[in-house]
């Protein structure tokens, strides 16, 4: 059974759609956002991205990856206090030809209906990110790592 701590970091992931993604590029760190639907358990985080991206091309170049997820910042309080996660794992890409493209695709769409049309488009890229690790912070005092396998675990009890 998860601890209520790792159910905070599953929510967390499961509840948002944006995040930093930070890929290598020359063996240097390039941050820059990506969207994100998520599969089922927390199996992996879809991105359908562009080639004509740096961050695309890093990914493909290098499948090492870290992408930070926060609660929102309204303006109000200490930011430092918000809840977050730093996921590390890495990408693969899933081939249009791939039996499991069509399912992902879906996926990805029902979370961003207005992705459709880019499904059209040659030069995009859908990827799968499959978390190693983690590292949430949820305010002062409340810092917690855990493995990918715990996270999985953690999405699989929000879930149901």
């Amino acid at each position: 059974m998860p601890s209520a701590m790792h159910v905070d970091i599953a929510r967390l992931v499961l509840g948002q759609r944006w995040a930093a993604v930070a890929t290598l590029e020359g063996g240097a760190p390039v941050a820059s956002m990506v969207a994100y639907a998520t599969e089922p358990g927390l199996g992996g985080l879809l991105f359908f991205v562009s080639q004509l991206s740096a961050h695309t091309r890093n990914m493909l170049q290098d499948p090492r990856v870290s992408l930070a997820i926060t609660t929102p910042d309204t303006g109000e309080g200490d930011p430092q206090l918000l809840p977050r996660v730093s996921l590390q794992g890495r990408v693969t890409e899933v081939p249009r030809e791939a039996p499991e493209f069509e399912a992902a695709g879906t996926r990805y769409i029902e979370r961003f209906p207005d992705s459709e049309m880019r499904f059209q488009l040659g030069d995009f890229k859908l990827l799968r990110f499959v978390v190693d690790e983690a590292r949430y912070v949820g305010g002062f005092g409340r810092a917690v790592s855990l493995s990918g396998d715990e996270l999985r675990e953690a999405a699989r009890a929000v879930q149901g």
